[in-house]
């Protein structure tokens, strides 16, 4: 395992099940990109030069923070469809977000946070 990444542990009959929180956010990333209205999630200028300098989460659109309880806790930047309602198309990014990560990786979510970052006309 990695140093900086964080893992929620699910303790099983036989084992452990270890979920990555890159996984978690890939889960996030698709989950939120299917919703209708959602353009895309925008990433800051230079976010790849950060993480290669270890500043893992500056500049990522999609920022985990897991609880002592492994419960989890979700931000991410999303870019919408010009002449979507704002409000609506982030509420069922909030909604699509806890059911994918609660059904995919049987994940205890504390709240799922949208950050609507811009509007693009398509």
């Amino acid at each position: 395992m990695a140093e900086n990444k964080q893992y929620v542990k699910q303790v099983q009959d036989n084992g452990a099940v270890m979920i990555s929180e890159d996984v978690i956010a890939a889960i996030v990333a698709h989950a939120a990109g299917d919703v209708e209205g959602v353009v895309g999630l925008p990433a800051k200028p230079g976010a790849d030069i950060a993480e290669l300098i270890g500043k893992k989460n500056w500049g990522k659109n999609i920022k985990i923070v897991i609880a002592e309880d492994n419960s989890i806790s979700v931000d991410c930047n999303v870019t919408i469809c010009y002449g979507q309602s704002v409000v609506s198309v982030a509420k069922a990014v909030q909604e699509a977000v806890t059911g994918a990560l609660e059904s995919m990786a049987g994940l205890v979510i504390s709240a799922v946070n949208v950050n609507v970052c811009g509007i693009v006309r398509q």
